[in-house]
């Protein structure tokens, strides 16, 4: 009988350990009313979820985990998690942006095909060729030479000085998705028969295994890199249809 319970016990404790942990919450405007459609991001797994109808949302996280909120119009708010956000729900609200965009009417029709459909957004053949000549400028090492004092001009003594860490990128996953969407443009993911609801989850999901780290460093997408985008919204079109 002993023997029995211990091994009970045992099997409680390894699934409770494995149990996956979710965080639940709710995301609410100034107004107090319900937002849907609301991004919601697990900045250490990269795992998304959007809010329902009621601005209700569930997600796999943990202690620790640092979460992203967004939706376009709306200012961004994180948190992070603890053990009070585990034991109930989260509530968010979000604040309306005031910053104002000019809207850009659209005159392009697209057809679906990449290649025709890269020459209409592509820019002007100056604006391009001056755009890869600064992103190049930017990404190049600079010399000692540049900070070197001139004749006649001050010189800091030099000290032990300290470490001052890794340059941060300058966008993040979000900064990236936001600026595509704005670039293509939503009648583009209508064409791709992506309602507007789904557009950031549908660019979110194209972006996996896309190679960005130089984008994301330089906060910079130059032509080569929205046609490698473009080609890979044809790859996985149909793969992310079948799954929805």
């Amino acid at each position: 009988m002993g023997k029995k319970l211990l091994f009970i016990f045992f099997i409680f404790t390894v699934f409770h350990l494995n149990a996956q942990e979710y965080i639940f919450g709710n995301v609410r405007s100034e107004e107090n009313a319900e937002l849907e459609d609301v991004g919601v991001i697990n900045l250490r797994t990269d795992e998304w979820v959007q809010t329902n109808r009621e601005g209700h949302f569930m997600i796999a996280g943990k202690d620790g985990d640092k979460f992203r909120i967004f939706k376009n119009g709306y200012e961004r708010a994180e948190f992070t998690v603890n053990a009070q956000n585990i034991a109930s729900a989260v509530n968010i609200i979000l604040i309306r942006n005031t910053q104002l965009i000019e809207e850009v009417e659209l005159k392009k029709s697209f057809t679906g095909n990449f290649k025709s459909d890269s020459k209409l957004l592509n820019r002007p053949k100056k604006v391009e060729q001056l755009m890869m000549d600064l992103g190049g400028y930017m990404s190049k090492k600079s010399t000692a030479g540049v900070m070197a004092a001139k004749a006649g001009e001050f010189v800091q003594p030099l000290g032990p000085g300290f470490p001052i860490g890794k340059v941060r990128n300058q966008w993040d996953d979000v900064d990236l998705s936001i600026y595509l969407q704005k670039a293509l443009g939503d009648e583009y993911f209508y064409d791709l028969k992506i309602e507007k609801s789904q557009i950031q989850h549908f660019i979110f999901f194209v972006l996996q295994g896309f190679e960005r780290q130089k984008i994301l460093k330089y906060a910079y997408v130059d032509g080569p890199d929205m046609q490698r985008f473009q080609q890979a919204i044809l790859t996985k079109i149909e793969k992310y249809k079948s799954q929805r």
